[in-house]
């Protein structure tokens, strides 16, 4: 993969009760053991509203609806650079199980997330929703 290429994905930015859905990577995949906002790379001709519902529904089981999108974040990695869609999303039916590529989830507070070994192209967000907490 060339340094200069980008990468397009979805991450769904889920929220109940002041808690944010998080999962963590699987041992077997790329930066293992980071938490990030689930979600995952568009197919090409896919737009992120509809890769967000099928990645949700591939690594956590879940059907989403109510989905909007947020913020677009490019973030630059030494292999490549990461084009980052933040998408808001509703859970419309199941509840999450981890499942392929995820090792675990869980939700969590914007002000527990900075504990976490967080993404670093997820930072800004954990950044943006802590702010949004202290206004």
């Amino acid at each position: 993969m060339s340094p200069h290429e980008t990468i397009r994905v979805a991450a769904g930015v889920i929220a109940q009760d002041g808690r944010y859905l998080l999962t963590q990577r699987a041992p077997h995949t790329h930066m293992a053991g980071y938490w990030e906002f689930p979600g995952g790379k568009l197919e090409p001709g896919e737009s992120p509203s509809d890769a967000l519902a099928r990645e949700l529904r591939e690594e956590l089981g879940i059907e989403v609806d109510e989905i909007v999108p947020l913020w677009v974040v490019l973030h630059d990695y030494p292999e490549r650079r990461v084009e980052l869609n933040f998408l808001r999303a509703r859970i419309a039916s199941g509840e999450p199980r981890a499942q392929d590529g995820v090792a675990a989830y869980g939700w969590y507070r914007p002000d527990e997330m900075p504990g976490l070994p967080i993404l670093p192209a997820d930072l800004p967000l954990v950044a943006r929703l802590e702010a949004i907490r202290d206004e």
